[in-house]
């Protein structure tokens, strides 16, 4: 009887020491994983963070059903990392950067803090947001290439992580022809942080995506179409003046 109760206090033991080592080997597992979540993100425990939220373009300070979806699964991003958004109106942000992540929702034409960041962080990209020419609205250009929308069928959308300021915490834009592409935009981000991390190591990055189809496939289908980051930062040469 000693031999076989010897023989059973060992397994158990033996399962104890499996079972801990598990627990240990998963939990260290995924708090490796949500640290480099959050070093991507700028978004410690109980970190503070924006959610600069547009307009509806011609509305009345009304935001766009997408544009609320897209706010939605960034709210889910920053509860993964244990942090709190502060959601605070376009015209309305008046703060710098840098010292608090930052998501902002929306082209220069429905809001102005992302006007105010492609003119100093992204000097190289421009989005148009005049109303005439219809065919020139939402026209994106960076590199000497011009990108214009055929909506519901191909539209295109920037997605920008750009770290600046004294505290070193990313903006990110989220800077569409439509509502709909910020919520592809969105959710492109929430699908492939990982691989965004992995690939800029914690830099800045400019990225333009097609959204393909949206009409039938809503925000789902996105494309990466050239990561434009090295033109978007540069300012575009002056021209010559006239002789």
């Amino acid at each position: 009887m000693d031999e076989d109760l010897r023989n059973i206090v060992l397994g158990v033991a033996a399962t104890g020491v499996s079972a801990f080592l598990g627990w240990f080997t998963r939990t260290y597992a995924w708090r490796r994983k949500l640290r480099r979540r959050q070093a991507f993100f700028g978004l410690p425990d109980h970190s503070e963070c924006l959610l600069v939220v547009n307009r509806e373009a011609g509305g009345d300070g009304a935001v766009h059903r997408f544009d609320v979806f897209a706010l939605l699964e960034l709210a889910a991003l920053v509860k993964d990392c244990g942090a709190h958004a502060q959601i605070v109106q376009h015209d309305r942000a008046h703060m710098g950067f840098g010292d608090r992540t930052e998501f902002c929702v929306g082209g220069p034409g429905s809001n102005r803090r992302t006007q105010a960041h492609l003119s100093s962080l992204l000097p190289g990209l421009t989005m148009r947001t005049e109303p005439d020419p219809v065919a020139e609205r939402g026209v994106i250009e960076v590199g000497g290439e011009r990108y214009p929308m055929d909506p519901g069928v191909v539209e295109f959308v920037v997605l920008a992580r750009i770290t600046a300021g004294d505290g070193g915490r990313p903006v990110f834009l989220f800077c569409g022809q439509r509502a709909i592409t910020n919520q592809a935009a969105t959710r492109y981000l929430a699908r492939h942080h990982e691989r965004l991390a992995r690939t800029h190591r914690g830099g800045s990055f400019v990225l333009l995506l097609k959204v393909v189809n949206s009409q039938a496939y809503g925000p789902d289908v996105v494309e990466l179409v050239a990561d434009v980051t090295r033109a978007a930062l540069r300012a575009p040469a002056a021209a010559p003046a006239a002789s």
